[in-house]
């Protein structure tokens, strides 16, 4: 039960991030469907940055350097859908597709002139192995080891609850996603909005990436990306309404479900069940489409959303 305790918390923590980064995304009008491909930059970056920092780091520079780099990454890769869809208005769900495609095979070849540079030719696999630094973001609380990227997740939830119902700003963006030729009537900048929307989203979604493979991992495969977390989040994101601390929530039970493939071998009654391990990993998006499913009708996603901003239609 601690194992599933453990690995829930840890695909909340990613969930909750991602899911974040898509609603302020779409909550500015810009349908993120990149945010697959955002996480394997920032978790390329990230885990690249923990590999090259040497063995005497101290922890907290090695999660800070780890964190800013998969941040970085991630608001860059962002950019790429900023600047198709804002500037060029490009269709969003194109731009998000051809992100996710880019990133996946962009990791992996980095990745294996990465590891031929490091080993001087004899190491081709499309793999990183950082276990030198995985154990740097691991504590215990009495029989359960977590990370502390759970600890910064929580922290950003927070933060976003407030930035989200508190301030000026996020009450523009979200001006612009419902309605952006008035948001722009009244002196707001709706192209300058909608590029701050899309930022955040790289920034959470690289985080995201990050804790991903290195909470639960010492060495990632790169063939798969992050499995479809990021789709994942972005159903949570739907189930939770846009909102921060719904999508909380939301978060935890498709965690629930997801963490199920890690730890049902250590589960005494769901290891005896004649199930296979596949059908466990396929929880967490059948879990999805049934409840997105049951409850899209009564989803309210911002009134304009996908559509490009033309300033001189009214």
């Amino acid at each position: 039960m601690a194992l599933l305790i453990q690995y829930t918390l840890i695909f909340t923590a990613v969930l909750i991030l991602v899911a974040l980064g898509g609603m302020f995304s779409e909550r500015s009008g810009i349908i993120n469907l990149g945010l697959e491909g955002i996480m394997v930059f920032g978790a390329m970056s990230g885990a690249i940055v923990m590999v090259l920092l040497p063995s005497g780091t101290s922890k907290v520079t090695l999660i800070v350097l780890t964190l800013l780099a998969a941040a970085v990454a991630g608001m860059l890769s962002s950019l790429f859908i900023a600047v198709a869809c804002i500037n060029f208005k490009a269709d969003q769900t194109l731009i998000g597709t051809a992100l996710n495609m880019l990133a996946t095979a962009s990791a992996t070849v980095i990745i294996k002139a990465f590891n031929v540079s490091r080993s001087k030719g004899t190491d081709f696999s499309a793999k990183l192995d950082y276990v030198k630094g995985h154990n740097a973001f691991m504590f215990k609380i009495g029989k359960l080891q977590l990370s502390w990227f759970i600890v910064v997740a929580a922290v950003l939830l927070i933060c976003a609850i407030f930035f989200f119902y508190k301030t000026k700003l996020a009450l523009r963006i979200r001006a612009c996603g419902e309605h952006p030729q008035a948001a722009d009537s009244v002196g707001i900048n709706v192209y300058a909005m909608r590029y701050i929307g899309v930022l955040m989203s790289g920034f959470l979604g690289g985080l995201g990436g990050i804790i991903y493979i290195a909470a639960a991992n010492s060495t990632w495969h790169f063939d798969y990306g992050v499995a479809g977390a990021g789709f994942l989040a972005l159903a949570v994101m739907i189930f939770g309404q846009w909102k921060p601390e719904r999508i909380a929530g939301a978060a935890v039970l498709f965690a629930l479900f997801r963490s199920l493939s890690n730890v049902y071998m250590g589960i005494g009654f769901l290891h005896k069940l004649p199930i296979s391990g596949t059908v466990y990993n396929m929880f967490p998006y059948i879990v999805s489409l049934l409840v997105l499913a049951f409850t899209s009708q009564k989803s309210r996603a911002p009134k304009a959303e996908g559509i490009p901003y033309d300033k001189g239609a009214r």
